[in-house]
């Protein structure tokens, strides 16, 4: 039985040329009925998301705002949590708090931060959602962990939505998606990132999604009617002729053992016509439970259509 929960969509952006193209953006997402604006948490993008969210928040009277996602070995937990509180309470309640461990060896090499081993990054992400959900809930905090210690910390402030903010975890190994099973609102199931970057292409494919999505089930067990399940679409082209497209793809990036139906199946890609691109939708949907869908900035105008027709149903 699917988790039929009704459509939303999501821009995630990274930054703009300037103040008044970055509040233009926003307010473009906004009145073609997007739901959230995310940005991402790298050394590498344009904006620093914190006061950049602000200022969305600030632009805008709907919009929500999120991280997808904050790394947590950047701050330190206790750091985040009075910051993703401050946002929420200023912002009247509009912020979801996206948390990941940090997949990008380049920002670690080049700031001096240690990158750990993927089972060290995780147990540190475990214990920050237990400081942070503590920060939220709890007049003090208290905690003893391997990783950080926190003792009668007083969580002011508190944030505007109860108990805390939409809690989003995104990622594409059975570990992390465990986690999120078991402690996150909104889960994105992302294709797992190798070591060196890199992605395998078994990871691209609907099979995949749907082993993912089966462990999402087993370990939430209960839970899993309540959560709301994230896709972050990389690639969008509206097009009245999907197969070629597809095909052109494939080509220009050397996939030469890859069909044209595979390509088409892909679950983080969109090509076809509006038509075409709504009924997948809506079969991900049915099959995967998946009712959250967002696009990067640069397909913003062009995927209006698709939110128009689908969002809130």
């Amino acid at each position: 039985m699917t988790n039929k929960r009704p459509f939303r969509f999501g821009v995630v952006a990274e930054g703009a040329q300037s103040r008044d193209a970055w509040i233009a953006k926003a307010r473009k997402a906004e009145e073609l009925g997007y739901s959230t604006f995310l940005m991402p948490d790298h050394f590498v993008t344009e904006f620093s998301l914190i006061a950049a969210l602000m200022s969305v928040a600030d632009a805008t009277s709907t919009l929500r705002i999120g991280s997808i996602v904050f790394d947590n070995d950047f701050r330190h937990p206790a750091v985040l949590a009075r910051e993703a509180a401050t946002l929420d309470l200023l912002s009247g309640g509009r912020f979801e708090l996206g948390l990941g461990a940090g997949w990008l060896p380049s920002e670690y090499e080049q700031t001096g931060i240690p990158f750990d081993p993927p089972s060290v990054r995780l147990s540190r992400l475990e214990e920050a959602l237990s400081i942070i959900k503590g920060f939220f809930t709890e007049e003090l905090v208290t905690f003893s962990g391997k990783y950080y210690t926190v003792t009668d910390l007083k969580g002011i402030p508190k944030p505007v939505q109860r108990p805390h903010p939409p809690i989003f975890i995104g990622g594409g190994g059975k570990r992390l998606l465990s986690i999120a099973a078991r402690e996150a609102d909104i889960i994105g199931v992302h294709a797992k990132v190798n070591a060196d970057g890199t992605v395998d292409m078994d990871e691209r494919f609907e099979t995949t999604l749907a082993q993912k999505v089966e462990w999402l089930r087993q370990v939430a067990g209960e839970r899993f009617n309540g959560l709301e399940l994230n896709l972050l679409v990389s690639v969008v082209m509206i097009t009245e002729n999907q197969r070629q497209a597809a095909e052109q793809y494939a080509h220009e990036r050397g996939w030469s053992e890859v069909t044209v139906e595979q390509v088409l199946g892909m679950p983080y890609f969109l090509i076809g016509s509006v038509d075409q691109i709504i009924e997948e939708i809506q079969m991900r949907r049915e099959r995967f439970s998946i009712s959250y869908i967002a696009v990067f900035d640069e397909y913003m105008e062009m995927f209006a259509p698709v939110v128009a027709d689908l969002v809130g149903t």
